[in-house]
């Protein structure tokens, strides 16, 4: 599994953008987000019960990760056409503020080395990706157990510091001082 320091995959992938088939599609890459951070994170598959739960939370604090120059991209292993059937579906899911990324290949959840031996899908995995390209941040749970954006945004915050930032350390509060 790709870690901490290493280069985030470079990649192309359709994304889902809105519920209106017209405009749900675009490219997206590994330069779309020129000089941004990068809140990569994938769910196993669509139509399923814990993802849409965290796809939503991810959603709701969409604009707190845009404030911090964070992009959000969310990618699992369906087509473009399931994640727009999915975001038509589900009320959660039909304003979603971020990209829902196609990696129908594997590509990308490949080259991270994040497929599920067992079920052939991605786990749940995070990344924190910083402006250069280097993976900052990785955490992945049980394919059953849903993860916490607000953790998510607190490490994406402690690491904007650039400073020795002490156990559940968050925004406003005293770095460490090394002596």
């Amino acid at each position: 599994m790709s870690g901490i320091g290493q280069r985030f995959p470079d990649f192309n992938l359709t994304g889902v953008v809105s519920s209106d088939q017209q405009t749900a599609f675009r490219p997206f890459s590994g330069q779309s987000f020129p000089g941004k951070w990068r809140v990569v994170f994938f769910w196993p598959k669509d139509f399923t019960f814990v993802c849409p739960t965290e796809i939503a939370a991810f959603g709701k604090l969409d604009k707190e990760f845009r404030a911090r120059d964070a992009q959000l991209l969310g990618v699992s292993i369906d087509s473009e056409f399931v994640h727009l059937a999915w975001r038509r579906a589900r009320e959660e899911l039909k304003e979603l503020p971020f990209p829902m990324l196609a990696d129908v290949k594997r590509e990308l959840s490949g080259a991270l080395g994040i497929l599920d031996p067992a079920e052939g899908v991605a786990q749940r995995a995070t990344y924190i990706v910083d402006p250069e390209g280097v993976i900052r941040f990785v955490y992945v749970t049980d394919l059953s157990v849903g993860r916490s954006p607000e953790e998510v945004l607190r490490v994406l915050d402690a690491l904007q510091t650039d400073e020795l930032c002490p156990c559940n350390w968050q925004k406003g509060e005293e770095t460490l001082k090394a002596a």
